[in-house]
């Protein structure tokens, strides 16, 4: 109550604490929010985009950095969508662009695939129930940090906003994206060739 008015103003309060920083295209969000999330994350990294392609070429020595973290007990893992899924398909088509969608899952798995088998990387594949919700938003977790991508309409992820969320508490923003990210992936689909021994 004491506050001058611009002072409050300036001050996030509630659900505003959680969200660090928004911008109108993920592309604009710097290559270093990326790899310093990556670096600073100790307990678990989820990768929850339909394609998660992008890492590969923003984000420097991303195969050498995942290898290293799950070997250091970190839980890595990558929530892709079927590269031959109806929902892929559909999405391809309203893209409309080269660069496909199956294409772009192809990449990440390809990626994924020339890390090897590492205790505590897992992947998996969004169900065919899910895809339709997985598509529409990509969900990335830094232990209590995410960047969360609504996909807007026809247009391809970096051209869709990006918000950057930290965790406050236990039902702020954070882990409302956080538990939609989890129940896609309680009901995903291993893929044998890139999950680890011990969720086989």
């Amino acid at each position: 109550m004491l506050w001058p008015k611009a002072v409050r103003d300036r001050l996030k309060t509630g659900g505003d604490r959680e969200l660090v920083q928004s911008y109108a295209y993920r592309s604009a969000c710097p290559s270093t929010v990326w790899a310093d999330l990556i670096a600073e994350a100790s307990d678990d990294l989820f990768f929850a985009g339909f394609t998660s392609y992008f890492l590969w070429t923003q984000v420097p020595a991303l195969p050498e950095t995942l290898r290293r973290k799950a070997e250091s007990g970190c839980r890595v893992r990558f929530l892709l969508g079927d590269p031959e899924g109806p929902v892929t398909r559909q999405r391809e088509a309203i893209e409309d662009v080269a660069l496909t969608v199956s294409t772009r899952i192809k990449m990440t798995l390809e990626q994924l695939a020339n890390i090897g088998e590492v205790q505590g990387l897992e992947a998996r594949f969004s169900a065919p129930a899910d895809a339709v919700n997985h598509v529409s938003l990509s969900v990335f977790r830094f232990d209590d940090d995410a960047l969360v991508t609504p996909h807007l309409a026809r247009l391809v992820g970096h051209d869709s906003p990006l918000m950057h969320l930290r965790r406050h508490g236990d039902a702020g923003m954070f882990s409302r994206f956080a538990e939609h990210a989890e129940e896609l992936w309680s009901g995903g689909v291993p893929i044998p060739e890139l999950s680890s021994p011990a969720s086989r």
